[in-house]
């Protein structure tokens, strides 16, 4: 189901939560041809200027609930922490064959459901930081209501954001959230450390900044364009007895290397994922 056809959904599109990815959404869905009028933003915090902005395009923003035609779709775009007050308020919004799809990190799919109607589809998903540019990756696990129709709306609303993949156990969020989901931090304290090694080098603080951002943007890229393995990129660039080879002797070291840590890191995150959940 392209974006495009998401006017022939039987209601329109309810986004909860209209900050970075969440605004990040609306702008994909209305730059890739949702109607306008097929979308209603519930935001408290929603700034006047782009309520207003909203609202001439034919959205409605922040209406009565009674104005609110009965949901095609309530996309969860909030945090966390506001789940409980934000759940029994949607509530009296859903009705049968309404989606729910959240982007609450944490929040289960036991929990969401039982707070809305019995019998609620819900898809659960973890979008990482990037998305916010349309550069992101998406995990996503439906419960046993949620059908190829809602599957398909589902990857139509969040390929936005960019690729969607699809999971059958909750139990392996988790480690999703580890990896691509708290990933952006691991990929920025490697181009805040590299920065750090090349001014200790020698190289000045500022060059050494450009350098280690430019690097690891450019490498992410090349990955990302040439769909190439990440390891056999690695060996590409690495010279029998060079200085990469050199490098990377420290940093694939067995014990202490960057393979190891990095292991021990997405333990330790995935540990606390589980622990958020409860």
């Amino acid at each position: 189901m392209p974006v495009q056809s998401l006017e022939s959904l039987s209601g329109p599109v309810v986004l909860v939560g209209a900050g970075k990815m969440g605004g990040a959404m609306l702008d994909g869905w209305l730059k890739l041809g949702l109607p306008a009028a097929r979308t209603v933003v519930l935001d408290p915090n929603l700034r006047p200027d782009v309520a207003e902005a909203l609202i001439a395009k034919g959205a409605k923003a922040n209406p009565d609930f009674a104005d609110i035609e009965a949901p095609a779709v309530i996309v969860l775009a909030v945090k966390p922490q506001v789940a409980p007050v934000v759940l029994a308020t949607v509530r009296a919004l859903v009705t049968p064959g309404t989606l729910v799809v959240s982007i609450m990190a944490g929040r289960t799919i036991d929990f969401i459901a039982e707070a809305l109607p019995h019998g609620t589809p819900v898809v659960r998903t973890i979008p990482n930081t990037p998305a916010a540019i349309g550069q992101g990756i998406t995990v996503a696990v439906p419960n046993r209501l949620v059908d190829g129709e809602g599957r398909a709306l589902t990857d139509s609303l969040l390929s936005t954001l960019g690729p969607v993949e699809w999971i059958e156990d909750e139990g392996l969020m988790d480690a999703a959230t580890a990896v691509s989901g708290s990933g952006p931090a691991y990929v920025f304290l490697l181009a805040e450390a590299l920065a750090a090694a090349g001014a200790a080098a020698g190289l000045p603080a500022d060059l050494a900044e450009r350098l280690a951002r430019a690097t690891v943007a450019g490498a992410g890229a090349l990955m990302l364009e040439t769909g190439t393995p990440a390891g056999t990129l690695r060996e590409n660039v690495t010279s029998p007895a060079g200085t990469t080879a050199a490098a990377l002797e420290i940093l694939m070291d067995g014990q202490g290397g960057f393979g190891p840590l990095l292991t021990k890191a997405v333990e330790a995150a995935t540990r606390r994922s589980k622990e958020l959940a409860h």
